[in-house]
């Protein structure tokens, strides 16, 4: 029981700056936890040979995050008209398919990050959503700069012929 006490006067101390949050942590098997104190998010602890031992499991993630992110990241914004390098898997046999719109909108950040690129394709609007870090996105190239004021160009989905061409920024 005095483990238990020393782990919840260490994250008291410690984590007061961060804020509150409402997290059981596992200690030690059936030793009763504390609700609503000031504890770190996604924290595991075990009391191993008396002392209080401290797992914490965001760096755990931040470590697998990180090799699983590009180094290259393309640049582009949007309104661009970029062509997608996308490595399609059938079967034993590996392909490149390309993929060419105006990027509509980007979402998220860090490993999630995802962009949305639509063309339209014998008269019908296609759409398609790529994750910006995946190792199936070998490239993205930007053909045009597109001139826009808007974060995301959901309009275009209503346009038809010309009005539905982005000012290319010169």
């Amino acid at each position: 029981m005095p483990a238990l006490q020393i782990f919840y006067k260490i994250f008291e101390k410690r984590l007061q700056r961060r804020g509150t949050y409402d997290i059981i942590p596992f200690v030690c098997g059936n030793l009763p936890a504390r609700r609503g104190g000031p504890l770190p998010l996604c924290m595991n602890a075990s009391i191993l040979h008396g002392k209080v031992q401290v797992i914490v499991m965001n760096t755990k993630i931040d470590v697998l995050v990180n090799e699983q992110m590009k180094e290259q990241i393309p640049q582009f914004s949007i309104g661009d008209t970029v062509r997608v390098y996308n490595r399609i898997k059938e079967g034993q046999r590996v392909r490149t398919q390309l993929f060419e719109g105006t990027v509509i909108g980007r979402h998220g950040g860090g490993i999630s990050e995802t962009f949305k690129v639509r063309r339209v394709a014998y008269g019908c609007g296609v759409e398609k959503t790529f994750p910006l870090h995946s190792p199936n996105v070998e490239k993205v190239e930007v053909i045009r700069r597109g001139k826009v004021r808007r974060a995301k160009l959901y309009y275009l989905r209503d346009r038809v012929g010309k009005s539905s061409k982005v000012k290319e920024l010169i």
